[in-house]
C-alpha cells in the first residue's frame, strides 16, 4: 500500500500523524502542500468525494486573512479555487492510499491507518 500524506512541515498535528504512521511500520510519501503544491484536480477530487466543507479549513490563519468577499457564498467551485490559490487552506493532514481518504488526525483517522 502506498500511503500519501499531504501536510505542512510546520503543522504539529501533521508531525504527530507522520510520526505515528512511521512508528507503526508505514513509509508514507510526504507531500508538503506549501512547498510541493497540490494540483487543482486533486483538490477538486477531495472536495467532490468528501465535501468541500471537510477539506476547507475555515479556522486557519490563511482563512482569517482573506477578504470578506472571498469568504462569502462559498460553494464547491469557489472552495476549490481558493484552496488552489492558497494551499494552506487545506485541512490537514490529508492521508490517502488511493482508495481511502481521511482528513485530520483524530481518533477516526488513527483507527483507519493504525489498525
Amino acid at each position: 500500500m502506498t500511503l500519501s500524506v499531504y501536510h505542512l512541515k510546520t503543522c504539529d498535528t501533521c508531525r504527530k500523524a507522520i510520526k505515528a504512521l512511521t512508528q507503526s511500520g508505514l513509509s508514507p510519501e510526504l507531500i508538503d502542500v506549501r512547498a510541493d503544491g497540490v494540483s487543482e484536480s486533486q483538490i477538486k477530487y477531495w472536495a467532490e468525494t468528501l465535501g468541500y466543507e471537510a477539506v476547507l479549513n475555515t479556522r486557519s490563519t490563511t482563512w482569517r486573512g482573506l477578504e470578506a468577499s472571498e469568504k462569502t457564498d462559498v460553494n464547491l467551485e469557489k472552495a476549490v479555487a481558493l484552496i488552489a490559490e492558497h494551499p494552506t487552506l487545506i485541512k490537514r493532514p490529508i492521508i490517502t492510499d488511493g482508495h481511502t481518504i481521511t482528513v485530520g488526525w483524530k481518533t477516526d483517522a488513527q483507527d483507519v491507518w493504525l489498525s
